[in-house]
């Protein structure tokens, strides 16, 4: 059964528990009974509104209550609001109707902030509901079947709630599609999926299948498919609003499943590997909320879509491909194949000539090795779109962090056979390099950035509004990127 979220003006009745949040700075005796908030329980269960704290107790008129911690009043910003969210539907689970009371939070802010941070608080409700269960025979029912959310009256608050809803639900489509296997969602299907999204959100989709891919002279997604016995597909994807200001192209490397190719992954290295495209996902969860963003620029995505295996004629190491804008790569790893596909994709967005582009990958696994899993790398070619990137990140609540593209470092790429080798001579800064691989195949005059998220794209634990696998990073980047976006004067 679908979980029922919806806005309320106050507490219903019915409701099993209600959950409220403390600031840590408004945990006095005085102020607990200000809301009427048991004291003695409280203090018995060592709640001081601690960020993450959490006391189940029961008020005076024996209503049960989950009793959240946000820390300090002025540290409450979108993002605790979007993880308070989370982790009220998490504690709530177990009763079947909720209400989160977010007035004492919400009331404060002015009308601006009122709206980005009830649109915060819906995503962490979404998100911190999901479950995959697709594959379970048995799955555990959840008992939470509706939650009201008290405190939001006024048409621009509902419409903010609703939008966040909306963007969870996106990131949470995108999700799936990552935890999905790598045999299950193959190039096809994950191609079907976008087909299905266009459909019903009414966008423009072109699907290349492998004659097609051929006749576009798409060399790297042809060479990283040659070991696969499975098609692969290019998805084109756009959404044009009425007199559009700008286009903006979003490109998502789509890997199913990467084995490394003939050279080969480690076994324990393979495990996580369907969650290689996670930029694809990331892309098409964008699109899936698109229209309830509703931006003002044109929207295109650009999705290369293959796996990447090691069958009797695949790639080998010393192969030279020639990608769609002439540029040949001798492959001397089998394993750095996004960039492969990557290459193509940027080489046919550089071709429509957008206003600006950004690129989602799971790429290097030095990037986690450098930022963790939590935070992504991100790279451009222009400091004024890099700031917009930034600054779409933060107010969506997705950390990253910038990398340089420095010009001495592309001398690592120079091949003895070809134009570029798909790796670096040096054996440090792969990210960096990998980067400036994708930098050969964007029109100079064309504002690019590269976010590697092959840390932020899978978790390997719960937590508040992320859950262990896919995680649907860079979904709520590129709609704040969209709806905030202005071409710049090349």
């Amino acid at each position: 059964m679908a979980l029922k979220i919806s806005p309320a003006r106050s507490v219903p009745a019915t409701v099993d528990a209600v959950v409220v949040a403390v600031a840590s700075d408004k945990c006095s005796d005085r102020a607990l009974k200000a809301r009427g908030l048991p004291i003695a329980a409280l203090h018995t269960q060592g709640f001081t509104g601690a960020a993450d704290q959490t006391a189940f107790v029961v008020d005076a008129r024996g209503r049960s209550l989950i009793v959240i911690g946000v820390g300090a009043s002025k540290s409450v910003d979108d993002n605790r609001l979007r993880r308070f969210g989370a982790q009220g539907v998490r504690a709530g689970s177990r009763s079947k109707r909720i209400a989160v009371d977010v007035s004492d939070l919400i009331d404060q802010r002015a009308a601006t902030d009122r709206t980005t941070a009830l649109r915060a608080l819906a995503e962490g409700l979404v998100l911190g509901a999901y479950r995959f269960t697709e594959y379970r025979s048995d799955p555990k029912p959840v008992a939470l079947t509706t939650v009201t959310v008290a405190g939001i009256s006024g048409k621009a608050s509902t419409d903010a709630f609703a939008e966040g809803l909306k963007i969870g639900e996106a990131q949470n489509f995108a999700r799936d599609l990552v935890n999905r296997p790598g045999g299950d969602l193959t190039p096809d299907a994950l191609a079907q999926e976008a087909v299905k999204l266009a459909r019903r959100e009414r966008f423009t989709i072109e699907v290349l299948n492998l004659a097609q891919i051929r006749r576009q002279k798409l060399g790297g997604l042809l060479g990283v498919n040659r070991g696969s016995t499975l098609e692969p597909r290019f998805v084109k994807i756009t959404y044009t609003p009425r007199s559009p200001k700008g286009t903006l192209a979003l490109v998502g490397k789509g890997i199913t499943f990467d084995s490394g190719g003939l050279s080969i992954k480690s076994g324990e290295g393979m495990m996580t590997m369907k969650m290689d495209m996670g930029g694809a996902a990331a892309v098409l969860g964008c699109f899936a909320a698109l229209r309830a963003v509703a931006p003002k620029c044109k929207v295109v995505g650009y999705l290369p879509m293959t796996d990447n295996m090691s069958d009797g004629d695949a790639t080998r190491p010393g192969d030279v491909l020639t990608i769609r804008n002439g540029t040949t790569v001798e492959v001397l790893n089998t394993d750095a194949e996004g960039r492969l596909v990557l290459a193509d994709a940027l080489s046919l967005a550089t071709e429509d000539a957008p206003d600006a582009i950004v690129d989602l990958a799971t790429l290097t696994g030095a990037v986690e090795i450098a930022l963790g899993g939590r935070i992504a790398a991100v790279m451009s070619n222009s400091d004024a779109w890099l700031d917009d990137v930034e600054a779409a990140a933060e107010s969506a609540g997705e950390r990253m962090w910038p990398l340089p593209l420095p010009t001495d470092y592309r001398a690592f790429l120079d091949s003895d056979v070809a134009d570029l080798r798909n790796i670096s001579r040096s054996r440090g800064g792969g990210t960096i390099t990998a980067g400036l691989f994708l930098q050969e195949f964007v029109g100079d005059d064309i504002p690019w950035a590269h976010i590697d998220i092959a840390g932020t794209a899978w978790s390997e634990a719960d937590d508040a509004e992320t859950t262990k696998g896919g995680t649907g990073y860079g979904v709520r980047t590129l709609l704040e990127l969209a709806r905030t976006f202005t071409p710049r004067r090349r």
